[in-house]
């Protein structure tokens, strides 16, 4: 299965686009269009599993040389981060989606310490060593799949990685991020990616989704609110397990954040 249908396509339309394009701006941009998903089944139960953070926000370690976000094909690199690394130690590279969230609270984008809790009430097995990053401003989402992927798909079987989660930062970084999810599906690692645009994420379809109405730059949950966060993730992987076939689902949390507000709650 291709990680983009109709590679050669998609090209053309990409090379036609890029040579009109203004900056950053998307009007008209073609987006991947998939009609089909790969899929693994979880070989292991969540409590079990070595589970690998993957995030598109543009992480990177403060003295190191940042993203190149003036690159107008994106920058392809990626990092590979401690997960134990103190959050003053982080900077982003915020491309396409407003970083004041990440900077109130990196759990917001990069839910380290909503995991390391995960994983010490025991339901992931453990949170892999470390994570890695990439800014996934993306547009030539060919050469990502082609030259970034299989680098990425290699560190993760070094790592012994049994199952990745996965989340974006903006609209564009759904699609890098899909595409991620769909070459590490076809490598045999089971994938779960969250969103916060549903349109979004069904024209990439990777294997297993799960999206609420939430925004850009705070995929993984308000700043500052960690029980909004928890919700998100622990719904989100539990999905790894269950699913027998690729699916895109609503999470239950939109539903529990409305009966909130509708209590005065936060």
């Amino acid at each position: 299965m291709e990680i983009i249908e109709h590679a050669d396509k998609w090209r053309e339309r990409y090379r036609s686009w890029s040579s009109r394009r203004a900056g950053d701006d998307l009007k008209g941009y073609p987006f991947v269009e998939n009609t089909t998903a790969p899929f693994s089944p979880a070989r292991r139960a969540l409590p079990l599993m070595n589970l690998a953070l993957i995030s598109s926000a543009g992480a990177y370690i403060d003295g190191t040389d940042p993203f190149d976000t003036n690159n107008s094909d994106g920058d392809l690199s990626i990092r590979e981060i401690p997960t134990e690394i103190h959050p003053g130690d982080l900077q982003f590279a915020a491309r396409g989606y407003d970083d004041q969230f990440v900077h109130a609270d990196l759990n917001a984008q990069l839910p380290l310490t909503r995991l390391q809790e995960l994983e010490a009430n025991r339901v992931i097995g453990q949170l892999n060593s470390v994570f890695w990053s990439f800014c996934g401003f993306i547009p030539d989402a060919a050469v990502f799949a082609e030259a970034a992927l299989p680098k990425l798909i290699d560190r993760l079987n070094y790592y012994d990685v049994q199952g990745a989660l996965l989340i974006p930062a903006s609209e564009l970084c759904h699609q890098t991020v899909g595409l991620a999810a769909r070459a590490i599906e076809q490598a045999g690692i089971p994938t779960v990616t969250l969103a916060v645009n549903q349109t979004a994420i069904e024209r990439v379809r990777p294997p297993r989704a799960g999206f609420y109405k939430g925004q850009f730059g705070c995929v993984a949950g308000q700043p500052n609110f960690p029980e909004h966060q928890r919700r998100i993730i622990e719904e989100a992987l539990r999905w790894l397990e269950p699913m027998g076939e690729p699916g895109i689902r609503k999470l239950a949390v939109e539903l529990e954040t409305q009966v909130e507000a509708a209590r005065g709650e936060r």
